[in-house]
């Protein structure tokens, strides 16, 4: 995994690397809009890596369905995510700590039946999907 912050780039080269939609999530806090992401309802075995630098930031393993219309994770791989309060204290925003990229947000408390009780709403935009090697491939 890469070392935390150590993916830095200025803003002309993140945008020759992201697509419009990635730059805007990622680099500028953008989100995606409710129930369009390639992986709210995707549920294959393997990692899910920032869309910007490729750090590995989630198990498939973590992954569950619940209904908020983006990717929802229960937890993160350590050491791979940030979390800060948003300006207004409301939410806590969660980005790679490799690039800074913004992910979405983690919520706490609301129920679910995972062992953090935690809800981390990731934007598909902003993680890319590694399929899990076969053990014959290793």
């Amino acid at each position: 995994m890469a070392a935390p912050g150590s993916v830095q780039k200025s803003e002309e080269e993140w945008r020759a690397i992201l697509s419009p939609d990635q730059f805007h999530i990622l680099r500028q806090k953008g989100t995606e809009e409710r129930g369009t992401g390639e992986y709210d309802k995707f549920f294959s075995e393997g990692i899910y890596n920032c869309a910007g630098c490729t750090t590995p930031l989630y198990k498939s393993t973590t992954k569950f369905n619940s209904g908020c219309g983006w990717p929802a994770f229960f937890e993160g791989l350590p050491g791979a995510i940030n979390r800060s309060p948003d300006p207004d204290g409301r939410r806590t925003e969660i980005t790679c700590a490799a690039c800074g990229g913004h992910l979405g947000h983690v919520f706490k408390g609301e129920g679910f039946s995972t062992p953090t009780d935690e809800r981390h709403c990731v934007n598909s935009v902003s993680i890319k999907f590694a399929p899990e090697k076969s053990s014959a491939s290793q």
